[in-house]
């Protein structure tokens, strides 16, 4: 992992212990809290870190193949994996992206659907490749511009708006409870040391500054009542 890739995770799991571990802890997409799944979602099964590719089991909740290898790249590159480091496309943010503009972040459809067309005419201007079709040096090359708002081509969302927006939602993939779609396997929890939702600590637990680990991680699923058939 390069010195850009650290710093960019640094900066990341810095600003989700500052908000919190489970942030975007009350957000519930529809898609979820009325206890459907989603038609093959895009990111069920994406290939880990790789760069030119599209997710593999078609469309997903709201986004489009393209769409969503665009979002799973882009993700990516701001919270890259590495060997033990689990990044975005290990969490299944873009699964946590996806459900969520299918449901409760429905009134930034348009937002996405036109920041991602916006993106890839900058990025076939300037390479002549989609975002998803990049290297990765390309692609942190193209975040760090559209971050300092420089990218041409843009005119709603502002580049600087779709990069904070995209950075945002990829911290919530990241770190918010599994039961909205991200966070997969506890993968962010993990990382930062957060316990879950446990039913109960001891006093001990709660005096103690060091990473709670004295058991299983929990999730808000794993709270919610059963449904018998």
């Amino acid at each position: 992992m390069s010195k850009h890739d650290e710093a960019r995770r640094a900066f990341l799991v810095g600003a989700a212990v500052g908000a919190g571990a489970a942030a975007g802890a009350a957000l519930i997409p529809d898609a979820l809290a009325q206890g459907q799944q989603p038609q093959q979602s895009a990111a069920a099964t994406p290939p880990a870190h790789a760069h030119g590719t599209t997710p593999s089991r078609g469309y997903g909740a709201f986004l489009n193949v393209d769409e969503s290898a665009t979002i799973q790249a882009f993700t990516e590159r701001l919270m890259p994996g590495a060997p033990g480091k689990p990044g975005a496309t290990d969490a299944g943010v873009l699964n946590y992206i996806d459900l969520a503009l299918a449901g409760a972040y429905a009134e930034q459809q348009d937002f996405y659907r036109r920041g991602i067309a916006q993106l890839d005419g900058y990025c076939q201007a300037t390479y002549k490749e989609p975002f998803a079709k990049l290297s990765a040096a390309q692609q942190d090359e193209v975040i760090s511009v559209l971050e300092q708002g420089k990218a041409t081509g843009f005119t709603w969302p502002r580049a600087q708006a779709f990069f904070n927006t995209l950075r945002t939602h990829t911290i919530e993939g990241m770190f918010a409870d599994p039961v909205y779609g991200g966070n997969k396997d506890f993968a962010g929890w993990r990382l930062v040391g957060f316990p879950g939702a446990h039913p109960a600590f001891t006093p001990a637990d709660m005096a103690s500054k060091e990473a709670f680990a004295g058991g299983v991680l929990i999730g808000l699923q794993a709270q919610a009542p059963s449904k018998r058939s």
